[in-house]
């Protein structure tokens, strides 16, 4: 047998847990193809079967069951590493995980965030996917739905609204078409809602937010974005009404327990503050 690549085997945990290749992606941010050559990698590399794969989904086999056991003990006792390593050396980090867009808005609004006196310091985690928090894959998720169960706290930070944009200065000849995150990377409602629009002529595909941004910049085409980002950048202009069936709240989600760690509690406070100041932005009330 080839080494273990425990990546595989977390990604494998995602899918047992999930069911399904697309449901996998939606947690991990990486697209279903990719994660299925992963847990095909991790097959060849223990040489047995995991899953019997169906139209309707992924079932772990008897291997694939004792191979879940193991791995989700396995997963229990690097639990405590993680946080070991994490909170040793000289500060603690505090991870946050949000949205391209998000994260954007926190790394602009740094200041407000992180003062040199402090006793910690923040680590972003950029990502489309929900992280595990119950897990403790980070310390603050900031994301668009609230979750069920777990030992977690959840409080409201911001209602949020999406436009369409284009170039605020197109060419002469940019087309009126739309650009758009391709399906299988489309892990947000607002790339889904474009995708749902049969009358949407789309000219170009991008696969990261950031690719997006850049052709409606070019004069691309439009594209839908979160009015707190479209609204802040200077090179983009709205292209119609705000979407109101892409209303969104804003949810901060923490381990119940890390909550009361004195960093952690302090990144709250100071996100929920940033998030009350730029409340209008969020809503849409600030446009170009």
């Amino acid at each position: 047998m080839k080494n273990l690549n425990w990546d595989d085997v977390r990604i494998f945990l995602r899918v047992a847990q999930s069911g399904g290749l697309s449901a996998a992606s939606a947690s991990t941010g990486l697209s279903p193809a990719t994660i299925g050559r992963r847990v095909t990698a991790l097959e060849q590399c223990v040489g047995r079967v995991l899953f019997e794969r169906s139209q309707t989904g992924y079932r772990l086999t008897a291997d694939g069951r004792t191979l879940m056991d193991k791995a989700l003990a396995m997963d229990a006792t690097m639990q405590p590493i993680t946080d070991w390593s994490r909170t040793s050396g000289q500060k603690p980090g505090v991870r946050i995980s949000a949205g391209t867009w998000t994260a954007e808005l926190l790394a602009a609004e740094f200041a407000a965030l992180w003062m040199p006196g402090d006793a910690f310091h923040v680590c972003f985690k950029t990502t489309e996917a929900r992280l595990d928090i119950a897990h403790r894959e980070a310390e603050i998720a900031l994301r668009s739905q609230s979750p069920d169960g777990g030992n977690l706290a959840v409080r409201k930070i911001a209602d949020v609204a999406f436009a369409p944009y284009r170039a605020a200065s197109p060419a002469a000849d940019a087309t009126p078409g739309w650009v758009a995150i391709g399906r299988d990377e489309a892990l947000t409602a607002s790339a889904h809602w474009l995708l749902d629009q049969e009358r949407a002529e789309i000219v170009a595909w991008a696969n990261t937010p950031h690719t997006l941004r850049a052709l409606i910049r070019a004069g691309a085409g439009q594209g839908v974005m979160p009015c707190f980002a479209g609204d802040r950048d200077p090179q983009l202009v709205r292209a119609g009404p705000v979407i109101g069936d892409l209303a969104q709240v804003q949810y901060m989600v923490t381990h119940a327990d890390d909550r009361h760690r004195p960093e952690v509690r302090t990144l709250i406070r100071r996100i929920t503050a940033l998030a009350e100041a730029n409340a209008a932005l969020f809503r849409g009330e600030r446009p170009r």
